[in-house]
């Protein structure tokens, strides 16, 4: 089939691709402003994703830490609640009829009490005294002038109570110093 075409019909032909070039063009710029909005936004999320990411992992450990402090502080309760009910057990067990206490004297000052003497010696050292110094008894000399000393008490049942181990001579009265 033949057919015949008007110089009309290509003038309006023409027109129509012009149009329609025109409005690819503008529809092709309305797709890469839309494109470019979305590669914005997307990027954004990302950054967002990778900030949140970053802030989890801190968050974990920051977790994790303090998940291992509340366990060593749960062990270490749990320890010490034993040591309490141990030395609870003991308490209760025996009479403290006999049992005596040492108190470590700092210029004649009460320093700390403890179970033995031993344990006050070996304390002393934490002090700056040294661990392997020869302890002499103290005698008549003023507690004040000693700078460590260890005063041993005993649990005596009468007074409900601990006294002194060794009790200074005693002075007549009225006798000068």
């Amino acid at each position: 089939m033949i057919r015949i075409v008007t110089g009309a019909r290509i003038a309006r032909l023409e027109r129509d691709a012009r149009v329609a070039r025109a409005y690819a063009r503008q529809t092709s710029g309305a797709a890469d402003e839309a494109f470019g909005r979305h590669l914005l936004e997307l990027y954004a999320a990302v950054d967002r994703a990778e900030r949140a990411e970053a802030t989890a992992t801190e968050v974990g450990v920051l977790l994790a830490r303090a998940v291992e402090e509340l366990s060593a502080a749960q062990q270490e309760l749990l320890l010490k609640d034993i040591e309490i009910r141990r030395l609870r057990a003991e308490l209760e067990g025996e009479s403290l009829e006999g049992r005596s206490l040492t108190v470590l004297l700092h210029y004649g000052e009460p320093h700390t009490i403890y179970a033995s003497r031993e344990d006050a010696y070996a304390d002393t050292a934490t002090h700056g005294v040294d661990p392997g110094a020869v302890w002499v008894p103290a005698g008549e000399r003023p507690a004040a002038e000693s700078e460590w000393r260890c005063a041993a008490f005993i649990y005596d049942a009468a007074c409900n109570g601990f006294r002194r181990a060794w009790m200074p001579a005693g002075k007549p009265v009225g006798e000068v110093a």
